[in-house]
């Protein structure tokens, strides 16, 4: 997906809306909807942040921003207060789930007893696991799972 038109038109079908579809939600004409995604216009900037919001995703994603790949730094020079975790999670049913906490919050959270952070969609994950892996100077994308059934799992550490 190289285009915005391409990735518009992309997670518009991932998201199961037809151009009419998406055309409403926008306040626009089905039309402006085609000509964005064969790359004749473009969205008005303005309407960037409720196109990623309808697809459930950032606005960098939408206009193609790479996410930085996993980089491993010197763990003394790990900062844990400065450290965020991120966690998204899409099920194929529709449900999300989205979190975004200091590590060590979520390092604190995790050892409460019960509380399962992420329910199913992240049941087989070992998040003690990504932290330990955070401490020792891993950072970026470390998870980006699709399943067969629609279940999207991504874990950043930034």
């Amino acid at each position: 997906m190289n285009t915005l038109g391409q990735r518009i038109s992309y997670y518009r079908k991932k998201a199961g809306l037809t151009q009419e579809g998406l055309a409403e939600k926008c306040s626009v004409t089905p039309q402006a909807v085609s000509k964005w995604e064969n790359d004749i216009s473009a969205p008005d900037i303005s309407a960037l942040p409720l196109l990623a919001s309808l697809f459930n995703i950032s606005c960098d994603e939408l206009l193609g921003v790479p996410r930085d790949a996993v980089q491993s730094v010197p763990a003394e020079l790990v900062d844990v207060s400065r450290s965020i975790l991120k966690i998204r999670a899409l099920s194929g049913d529709g449900d999300k789930v989205n979190v975004s906490l200091p590590l060590a919050v979520a390092e604190t959270l995790l050892s409460v007893p019960g509380l399962n952070i992420g329910g199913d969609a992240l049941k087989n994950i070992d998040l003690h696991k990504i932290i330990e892996l955070a401490r020792s100077g891993v950072v970026g994308k470390l998870v980006d799972i699709t399943s067969s059934d629609g279940d999207i799992v991504e874990i950043w550490v930034e």
